[in-house]
Protein backbone atom coordinates (compact mmCIF):
# COMPACT_ATOMS: atom_id res chain seq x y z
CA UNK A 1 0.00 0.00 0.00
CA UNK A 2 1.29 3.40 -1.11
CA UNK A 3 1.00 6.99 0.53
CA UNK A 4 2.54 10.33 0.57
CA UNK A 5 3.63 12.15 3.48
CA UNK A 6 0.19 13.47 4.52
CA UNK A 7 -0.82 13.95 8.19
CA UNK A 8 -4.04 12.20 7.31
CA UNK A 9 -1.98 8.82 6.44
CA UNK A 10 0.23 8.74 9.41
CA UNK A 11 -2.36 6.71 12.07
CA UNK A 12 -1.33 3.52 9.09
CA UNK A 13 2.59 4.22 9.77
CA UNK A 14 1.90 4.75 13.32
CA UNK A 15 -0.69 1.06 13.37
CA UNK A 16 2.53 -0.30 11.91
CA UNK A 17 4.86 0.78 14.49
CA UNK A 18 2.21 0.07 17.24
CA UNK A 19 2.31 -3.72 15.87
CA UNK A 20 -1.19 -3.63 14.98
CA UNK A 21 -1.02 -5.41 11.71
CA UNK A 22 0.05 -8.11 13.23
CA UNK A 23 2.16 -11.05 11.06
CA UNK A 24 -0.29 -9.92 7.99
CA UNK A 25 1.46 -9.18 4.81
CA UNK A 26 1.02 -5.63 4.67
CA UNK A 27 3.89 -3.51 3.33
CA UNK A 28 3.18 0.40 4.02
CA UNK A 29 5.47 2.31 1.23
CA UNK A 30 6.08 6.06 1.15
CA UNK A 31 6.44 8.17 -1.78
CA UNK A 32 7.52 11.30 -1.88
CA UNK A 33 4.43 12.42 -3.67
CA UNK A 34 1.03 11.87 -4.94
CA UNK A 35 2.48 11.83 -8.41
CA UNK A 36 4.67 9.16 -7.19
CA UNK A 37 2.06 6.96 -5.50
CA UNK A 38 -0.32 7.41 -8.07
CA UNK A 39 2.63 5.84 -10.86
CA UNK A 40 3.48 3.57 -9.12
CA UNK A 41 -0.35 2.25 -8.80
CA UNK A 42 -0.70 2.55 -12.45
CA UNK A 43 2.63 0.46 -13.23
CA UNK A 44 1.20 -2.10 -11.18
CA UNK A 45 3.37 -1.94 -8.28
CA UNK A 46 0.91 -1.03 -5.69
CA UNK A 47 -2.65 -3.30 -4.58
CA UNK A 48 -4.00 -0.42 -2.31
CA UNK A 49 -3.37 3.29 -2.38
CA UNK A 50 -3.93 6.37 -0.14
CA UNK A 51 -5.73 8.93 -2.44
CA UNK A 52 -7.60 12.09 -2.68
CA UNK A 53 -10.96 11.94 -3.69
CA UNK A 54 -10.23 13.52 -7.32
CA UNK A 55 -7.44 11.40 -7.73
CA UNK A 56 -9.27 8.21 -7.02
CA UNK A 57 -11.96 9.52 -9.44
CA UNK A 58 -9.28 9.99 -11.91
CA UNK A 59 -7.95 6.66 -11.69
CA UNK A 60 -11.77 5.46 -12.53
CA UNK A 61 -12.17 7.14 -15.34
CA UNK A 62 -8.57 6.20 -16.58
CA UNK A 63 -9.48 2.57 -18.92
CA UNK A 64 -7.77 -0.20 -17.00
CA UNK A 65 -7.61 1.18 -13.44
CA UNK A 66 -9.92 -0.13 -11.13
CA UNK A 67 -9.70 0.96 -7.73
CA UNK A 68 -12.40 0.69 -4.84
CA UNK A 69 -13.23 2.92 -1.79
CA UNK A 70 -13.52 0.62 1.56
CA UNK A 71 -12.80 3.93 3.81
CA UNK A 72 -12.23 7.81 4.04
CA UNK A 73 -9.02 8.77 6.00
CA UNK A 74 -9.70 12.12 6.48
CA UNK A 75 -11.78 15.31 5.63
CA UNK A 76 -9.65 18.49 4.30
CA UNK A 77 -10.78 21.23 6.08
CA UNK A 78 -7.88 24.20 5.78
CA UNK A 79 -4.87 21.73 5.74
CA UNK A 80 -4.99 22.61 2.05
CA UNK A 81 -4.29 25.96 0.92
CA UNK A 82 -2.52 28.66 -1.65
CA UNK A 83 0.53 30.41 0.14
CA UNK A 84 1.37 33.18 -0.80
CA UNK A 85 4.13 36.11 -0.12
CA UNK A 86 3.74 39.36 1.31
CA UNK A 87 2.48 41.75 -0.35
CA UNK A 88 0.01 39.55 -2.19
CA UNK A 89 -3.01 39.96 0.37
CA UNK A 90 -5.54 38.80 -1.92
CA UNK A 91 -6.58 36.09 -5.24
CA UNK A 92 -7.08 38.57 -7.79
CA UNK A 93 -3.31 39.54 -6.59
CA UNK A 94 -1.87 36.14 -8.69
CA UNK A 95 -2.33 37.55 -12.01
CA UNK A 96 0.66 37.70 -13.65
CA UNK A 97 2.66 36.08 -10.50
CA UNK A 98 4.48 32.41 -10.67
CA UNK A 99 1.85 29.90 -8.81
CA UNK A 100 3.22 26.42 -7.84
CA UNK A 101 1.34 23.57 -8.44
CA UNK A 102 1.58 19.51 -8.01
CA UNK A 103 0.60 17.91 -11.43
CA UNK A 104 -2.02 15.33 -9.98
CA UNK A 105 -5.97 15.87 -9.79
CA UNK A 106 -5.98 17.43 -6.83
CA UNK A 107 -3.57 20.34 -7.49
CA UNK A 108 -5.89 20.71 -11.01
CA UNK A 109 -8.81 20.82 -8.85
CA UNK A 110 -8.09 23.10 -6.50
CA UNK A 111 -5.91 25.17 -9.01
CA UNK A 112 -9.88 25.43 -10.84
CA UNK A 113 -11.00 26.62 -7.52
CA UNK A 114 -8.64 29.70 -6.85
CA UNK A 115 -9.02 30.50 -10.44
CA UNK A 116 -13.02 30.57 -10.18
CA UNK A 117 -12.82 32.11 -6.47
CA UNK A 118 -9.95 34.89 -8.28
CA UNK A 119 -11.79 35.48 -11.52
CA UNK A 120 -8.76 34.79 -13.14
CA UNK A 121 -8.52 32.36 -16.54
CA UNK A 122 -4.93 29.56 -16.24
CA UNK A 123 -3.67 32.57 -19.02
CA UNK A 124 -3.24 34.71 -16.46
CA UNK A 125 -0.85 33.19 -13.91
CA UNK A 126 2.68 32.09 -14.87
CA UNK A 127 2.15 28.15 -13.55
CA UNK A 128 5.16 26.59 -12.52
CA UNK A 129 4.68 22.12 -12.27
CA UNK A 130 6.28 21.07 -8.90
CA UNK A 131 5.81 17.78 -7.14
CA UNK A 132 5.02 18.61 -3.50
CA UNK A 133 8.11 17.88 -2.32
CA UNK A 134 9.28 20.97 -4.25
CA UNK A 135 7.11 23.21 -2.70
CA UNK A 136 8.79 24.82 0.66
CA UNK A 137 12.10 25.23 -1.03
CA UNK A 138 11.02 26.74 -4.33
CA UNK A 139 8.74 29.26 -1.92
CA UNK A 140 11.63 30.07 0.12
CA UNK A 141 13.99 30.78 -2.49
CA UNK A 142 11.79 32.82 -4.79
CA UNK A 143 10.93 30.96 -7.18
CA UNK A 144 8.10 30.74 -6.71
CA UNK A 145 5.35 33.95 -5.64
CA UNK A 146 2.35 31.39 -3.93
CA UNK A 147 2.08 27.58 -4.21
CA UNK A 148 -1.33 25.35 -3.81
CA UNK A 149 -0.14 23.09 -1.22
CA UNK A 150 -1.19 20.93 1.68
CA UNK A 151 -0.01 19.87 5.44
CA UNK A 152 2.70 19.70 6.57
CA UNK A 153 3.95 22.07 4.05
CA UNK A 154 1.34 24.41 4.85
CA UNK A 155 2.45 24.86 8.39
CA UNK A 156 6.00 25.14 7.44
CA UNK A 157 5.53 28.22 5.19
CA UNK A 158 3.33 30.32 7.37
CA UNK A 159 6.08 29.99 9.68
CA UNK A 160 7.95 31.91 7.04
CA UNK A 161 5.55 34.65 7.08
CA UNK A 162 3.17 33.16 4.23
CA UNK A 163 0.04 34.12 3.78
CA UNK A 164 -2.97 32.20 3.45
CA UNK A 165 -5.49 33.30 0.82
CA UNK A 166 -7.66 29.91 0.18
CA UNK A 167 -8.20 27.11 1.55
CA UNK A 168 -10.13 23.96 1.68
CA UNK A 169 -12.36 25.06 5.16
CA UNK A 170 -13.93 27.38 1.74
CA UNK A 171 -15.25 24.12 0.33
CA UNK A 172 -15.97 21.97 2.87
CA UNK A 173 -16.42 18.03 1.75
CA UNK A 174 -14.99 18.78 -1.48
CA UNK A 175 -11.30 17.27 -0.72
CA UNK A 176 -11.61 13.85 0.79
CA UNK A 177 -8.47 11.43 1.57
CA UNK A 178 -9.84 8.25 0.99
CA UNK A 179 -7.97 4.15 1.13
CA UNK A 180 -8.47 2.70 -2.71
CA UNK A 181 -7.91 -0.72 -2.87
CA UNK A 182 -7.70 -2.63 -6.60
CA UNK A 183 -10.96 -4.42 -7.47
CA UNK A 184 -9.41 -8.19 -7.74
CA UNK A 185 -7.39 -7.52 -4.92
CA UNK A 186 -10.20 -7.32 -2.82
CA UNK A 187 -12.14 -9.63 -3.81
CA UNK A 188 -8.97 -12.34 -3.57
CA UNK A 189 -7.42 -10.75 -0.25
CA UNK A 190 -10.81 -9.55 2.36
CA UNK A 191 -9.20 -10.19 5.21
CA UNK A 192 -5.48 -7.92 4.42
CA UNK A 193 -8.43 -4.72 3.85
CA UNK A 194 -9.84 -5.99 7.34
CA UNK A 195 -6.40 -6.12 9.17
CA UNK A 196 -5.14 -2.91 7.44
CA UNK A 197 -8.81 -1.04 8.57
CA UNK A 198 -8.85 -2.88 12.36
CA UNK A 199 -5.08 -1.56 12.86
CA UNK A 200 -5.91 1.87 11.31
CA UNK A 201 -8.77 2.61 13.86
CA UNK A 202 -7.05 1.20 16.58
CA UNK A 203 -4.49 4.16 15.68
CA UNK A 204 -6.94 6.61 15.52
CA UNK A 205 -7.72 5.30 19.46
CA UNK A 206 -4.17 5.40 20.37
CA UNK A 207 -3.47 9.37 19.01
CA UNK A 208 -6.67 10.14 21.93
CA UNK A 209 -5.66 8.28 24.09
CA UNK A 210 -1.27 8.96 24.03
CA UNK A 211 -1.83 12.11 22.05
CA UNK A 212 1.80 13.26 22.96
CA UNK A 213 3.32 9.76 22.13
CA UNK A 214 1.25 9.67 19.37
CA UNK A 215 2.27 12.96 17.49
CA UNK A 216 6.32 12.59 18.93
CA UNK A 217 6.08 8.86 16.85
CA UNK A 218 4.16 10.53 13.65
CA UNK A 219 6.08 13.99 13.85
CA UNK A 220 9.57 11.85 13.34
CA UNK A 221 8.07 10.59 9.91
CA UNK A 222 7.23 13.80 8.58
CA UNK A 223 10.34 15.37 9.77
CA UNK A 224 8.11 18.15 12.35
CA UNK A 225 7.97 19.03 15.90
CA UNK A 226 5.36 16.82 18.18
CA UNK A 227 3.75 20.60 18.42
CA UNK A 228 3.97 20.88 14.53
CA UNK A 229 2.62 18.36 13.52
CA UNK A 230 -0.29 18.18 16.09
CA UNK A 231 -1.21 22.31 14.64
CA UNK A 232 -0.78 20.18 11.04
CA UNK A 233 -3.98 18.00 11.90
CA UNK A 234 -6.14 20.96 12.75
CA UNK A 235 -7.06 21.31 9.52
CA UNK A 236 -8.36 17.85 9.30
CA UNK A 237 -11.38 15.64 10.77
CA UNK A 238 -10.36 11.90 11.32
CA UNK A 239 -13.81 9.97 10.99
CA UNK A 240 -13.78 7.04 13.32
CA UNK A 241 -15.45 3.75 12.65
CA UNK A 242 -18.94 4.62 13.11
CA UNK A 243 -18.29 7.94 11.25
CA UNK A 244 -16.87 6.00 8.34
CA UNK A 245 -19.96 3.49 8.13
CA UNK A 246 -22.27 6.77 8.19
CA UNK A 247 -20.10 8.94 5.27
CA UNK A 248 -20.00 5.43 3.24
CA UNK A 249 -23.74 4.34 3.10
CA UNK A 250 -25.23 6.91 5.35
CA UNK A 251 -27.93 9.65 3.33
CA UNK A 252 -25.45 12.37 3.20
CA UNK A 253 -22.81 10.18 2.26
CA UNK A 254 -19.55 9.70 0.01
CA UNK A 255 -21.61 8.55 -2.84
CA UNK A 256 -23.73 12.08 -2.66
CA UNK A 257 -20.54 14.28 -1.92
CA UNK A 258 -18.54 12.10 -4.37
CA UNK A 259 -20.94 12.37 -7.17
CA UNK A 260 -21.19 15.87 -6.88
CA UNK A 261 -17.52 16.13 -7.29
CA UNK A 262 -17.38 13.92 -10.46
CA UNK A 263 -19.33 16.30 -11.96
CA UNK A 264 -17.34 19.67 -11.45
CA UNK A 265 -13.90 17.25 -12.72
CA UNK A 266 -16.57 16.77 -15.94
CA UNK A 267 -17.06 20.57 -16.30
CA UNK A 268 -13.89 21.46 -15.77
CA UNK A 269 -12.99 18.82 -18.37
CA UNK A 270 -10.49 17.13 -14.83
CA UNK A 271 -12.16 13.63 -16.16
CA UNK A 272 -12.94 12.87 -19.49
CA UNK A 273 -16.02 11.11 -18.78
CA UNK A 274 -18.71 10.83 -15.94
CA UNK A 275 -18.17 8.05 -13.01
CA UNK A 276 -20.33 6.04 -11.15
CA UNK A 277 -19.15 7.02 -7.38
CA UNK A 278 -21.60 4.04 -6.03
CA UNK A 279 -20.15 1.56 -7.84
CA UNK A 280 -16.87 2.22 -6.12
CA UNK A 281 -17.79 2.62 -2.71
CA UNK A 282 -16.99 -0.94 -0.80
CA UNK A 283 -18.06 -0.63 2.94
CA UNK A 284 -18.00 -4.79 3.43
CA UNK A 285 -14.62 -4.26 5.57
CA UNK A 286 -16.17 -1.58 7.69
CA UNK A 287 -19.47 -3.80 8.55
CA UNK A 288 -16.92 -6.94 9.42
CA UNK A 289 -14.75 -4.61 11.74
CA UNK A 290 -17.87 -3.40 13.37
CA UNK A 291 -19.62 -6.34 13.65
Amino acid sequence: MGANPWPGYQPLFLAQELGYFGGAAIRLVEYPSATQVLRAYRNGVLEAACLTLDELLLLESQQGFAPRIVAVMDVSNGADALLARPPLARLADLKGRRLGVEDTALGAFMLSRVLERAGLARSDIDLRSLEVNEHERAFLEGRVDAVISFEPVRTKLMAQEARVLFDSSEIPGEIVDVLGVKREHLGSHPEQVTVLLRGFFRALDYMKTHPEDAARRMAKRQGATPQEFQASLRGLQLPDLRANLTLLEGPSSLRVTGQALAEVMVQRKLILRPVDVAALVHPDALREISR
